[in-house]
């Protein structure tokens, strides 16, 4: 059965029926795993989450433009470890037609906290009202610059229990300059919640088929894969690990 059949055997959830789960600020844990068996874990996760469901479709398209510094400050902070590390990027909702400016903090206590305001369009320079909020959020002034598009596809879940969001992002693409590449045949999955808890069925599955969690930033991960001379000897296993995934040598 394929992916969008088995999404449409989840209860629907609405958008405005979300708001109690936004989770803003809560703790993140990534999983990356072969697109083949995305139907499998599907399939285990019926009884136990809703999927957002607009417009009638249960898959929602994704188009994110990241900004960093001239020399990757995000990059280089997030590769080198460092905490209250900062990411900021435009993001266009396709199939609900909004689109957000968002600045996400990883903060010391290893929390994600997002902050967001609604623009009309991505824009590919920062206008003096988006320097404005990019510089109250981050507390310091910063030049920066449209980098690389990050697109993809995604199905977002909710607990029918648990206060706990699940994001599982696929047809993964990427695009800097005249570089268009993808990663089609890997599954990124997301928990989100106010405290990891392992009580998480999607956790409880993936560790039933041995896949265990990985970080992975999908803005770090393009920034190899597009800038091969970048600093980048901290993500070799991961990079390593993704080869595998992808049967690469």
């Amino acid at each position: 059965m394929s992916v969008i059949e088995l999404a449409k055997k989840f209860d629907p959830i609405t958008l405005s029926e979300m708001d109690d789960v936004k989770l803003m600020n809560r703790t993140d844990t990534k999983f990356t795993f072969r697109k083949s068996q995305l139907s499998v874990i599907l399939t285990r996760m019926l009884d136990h989450y809703k999927v957002l469901e607009i417009d009638n479709l249960r898959i929602q398209d994704y188009r994110s433009l990241y900004y960093d510094t001239n020399n990757r400050k995000f990059y280089i902070d997030h590769h080198n470890q460092r905490v209250n590390r900062n990411k900021i990027r435009f993001r266009e909702y396709i199939n609900s037609g909004l689109v957000f400016m968002e600045i996400k903090l990883k903060n010391n206590k290893g929390k994600t906290i997002k902050k967001r305001k609604r623009v009309n369009n991505i824009p590919l320079q920062l206008s003096k009202d988006d320097i404005e909020y990019m510089n109250k959020i981050i507390g310091t002034s910063l030049d920066v610059e449209a980098k690389q598009w990050i697109n993809f596809s995604r199905m977002t879940f909710v607990h029918k229990v648990y206060k706990e969001r699940l994001t599982i992002d696929l047809n993964l693409n990427f695009k800097y300059g005249d570089q268009n590449l993808d990663m089609k045949d890997i599954v990124i999955a997301e928990v989100k919640q106010e405290r990891v808890s392992r009580a998480s069925d999607f956790m409880r599955i993936t560790k039933e088929m041995s896949i265990l969690p990985m970080r992975l930033s999908k803005y770090c991960y393009s920034t190899i894969m597009l800038n091969k001379n970048i600093k980048q000897n901290r993500f070799k296993k991961k990079s390593l690990f993704i080869k595998k995934l992808q049967n690469i040598e």
